[in-house]
């Protein structure tokens, strides 16, 4: 059973004056951010820096993806409330050894974000992709350009990062999530969010994203069953290991017709070359 959620997205951008090179007043729209602190069973966990976009989805993903609760079914209620800049989850039966699990924490790069809970580092070993799933380049090409396509908050006010969830199939790959944030970080979990509270499968989807591909971006990608991963930045060392580790295929600076593929190359199938091009 799904558990009770508001729907309490905020204003995403916001028009204020500025003064441009010339001297001119320009009404220009910024992107907004906010506060929302995470309380689970009353227990504070996080404050999370947001667009405030899908904040029930950033709430249930962030707390999937630091494997505070293993399903969505644990989940009683997520209740929004920006007069008190709080997100409010309710469990069914509580959250064995919460104060245990919140101990340990992991500073990352992460923006908007920067912390893990637990032993995440250590559970990559358990994680398994599927090996009978494939990307295309014509798919890829196909998602990059529906990106590219997609009518975003950062086109009009910039200072946010964008994530998508894919479906993989050729031509008629499709986004079927979409979600910006000004954190990395809380774009992923609210798709990993959404990815629950739609029931949605991502053993054979592709995962894009604007940020780099940091170890966490790549557990994360990993914990939510994805095999692939796309970003048009790059990636850093302890993120490309992961990947190599867990079996993902990892492919950055991408962009139209380029890419680097850096990882899973056994399930990435290059189109032909035409007459006369070299490979």
């Amino acid at each position: 059973m799904s558990p009770v959620i508001t729907d309490a997205s905020r204003p995403l951008t916001f028009e204020v004056d500025a003064v441009n090179e010339r001297g001119e007043h320009v009404p220009t729209p910024i992107a907004g951010e906010n506060p929302l602190t995470l309380y689970v069973d009353k227990c504070e966990i996080v404050t999370l820096m947001t667009l405030g976009q899908a904040p029930e989805a950033l709430a249930i993903g962030y707390l999937r993806n630091q494997r505070l609760v293993r399903s969505i079914d644990e989940l009683a209620s997520v209740q929004v409330d920006w007069e008190t800049d709080a997100v409010a989850v309710t469990t069914h039966a509580g959250i064995e050894a919460l104060e245990k699990k919140m101990e340990k924490r992991t500073v990352t790069t992460g923006c908007g974000q920067g912390t893990v809970f637990g032993d995440l580092m250590e559970e990559v070993d358990s994680i398994r992709l599927r090996k009978d799933v494939f990307l295309t380049e014509e798919t890829l090409y196909t998602v990059l350009d529906a990106v590219r396509r997609h009518e975003t908050i950062y086109k009009s006010a910039g200072a946010v990062h964008g994530c998508a969830l894919a479906s993989n199939a050729g031509a008629a790959s499709e986004i079927i999530a979409f979600v910006e944030d000004v954190g990395r970080h809380n774009a992923v979990d609210a798709i990993a969010g959404k990815m629950w509270l739609e029931g949605i499968d991502g053993s054979d989807k592709i995962f894009y994203t604007t940020g780099r591909l940091t170890s966490e971006m790549v557990i994360k990608a990993a914990q939510m069953g994805i095999p692939f991963l796309v970003s048009r930045s790059g990636l850093t060392q302890m993120g490309w290991q992961i990947a190599q580790r867990i079996g993902i295929t990892m492919l950055g600076r991408a962009v139209n017709k380029h890419y680097l593929l850096f990882t899973g190359r056994e399930r990435f199938i290059a189109a032909a070359p035409a007459p006369g091009e070299n490979r």
